[in-house]
């Protein structure tokens, strides 16, 4: 029983460990550099342009009852209309997750509002992924790569034959289920976590 006890504390520990970079990863990022949604001349896309936002962060609205923050399409952006809005929030605060890489719009669709300079352009970067420089002094040769050919096509049935089937490709993979593995990933570390604080007791 201590045996394995032990055990599950180490997996838990190599996976909490593991967890940190991606928790670590995410930020918060107050709009406007103090929070503050308002029509008092800050120019929120010139500050947008000096950050870097990526997929996990938050961006934080503090703003009056006399204000929203509305989610709006490029269209609408540039319009400065909140008629079609993506989703908008009300209340003083709002905490948008940056979910997926891309641009994102926001306006406050108070007429006049936006138009007085409370709009903001975010553009989410994609997780970048660097590889490794090659070693200085070595000689770095490219290697070509083969194409990989199409899938065969089986030949028609004839009449006489009715027990030929034809081959199917696998349909190709979603790209949710990267965002998927990533979550089941964090599930997984929660679990691991819980299992070694619950036999630590």
């Amino acid at each position: 029983m201590a045996m394995a006890r032990a055990f599950l504390l180490a997996v838990a520990a190599v996976a909490a460990v593991l967890a940190v970079p991606q928790l670590a990863a995410a930020a918060d990022h107050p709009v406007g550099g103090t929070g503050s949604w308002d029509a008092s001349g800050t120019s929120y896309n010139a500050w947008s342009a000096k950050q870097t936002f990526k997929p996990g962060d938050t961006l934080s609205f503090k703003f009056a009852p006399s204000h929203d923050v509305t989610e709006v399409d490029k269209k609408d952006y540039d319009s400065c209309s909140g008629a079609n809005s993506i989703k908008s929030y009300t209340g003083g605060s709002a905490a948008v997750k940056l979910t997926a890489p891309g641009k994102r719009y926001f306006i406050c669709s108070v007429p006049g509002h936006c138009a007085a300079g409370m709009k903001l352009e975010v553009t989410v970067a994609a997780a970048a992924v660097t590889a490794p420089a090659p070693a200085a002094g070595k000689p770095h040769h490219k290697r070509s790569v083969a194409p990989t050919p199409a899938p065969a096509v089986a030949p028609e049935p004839d009449a006489s034959s009715t027990d030929v089937s034809t081959p199917t490709a696998a349909p190709a993979p979603k790209s949710s289920d990267a965002a998927a593995g990533m979550l089941g990933g964090k599930a997984v570390v929660g679990l691991a976590v819980g299992v070694a604080m619950a036999l630590a007791m």
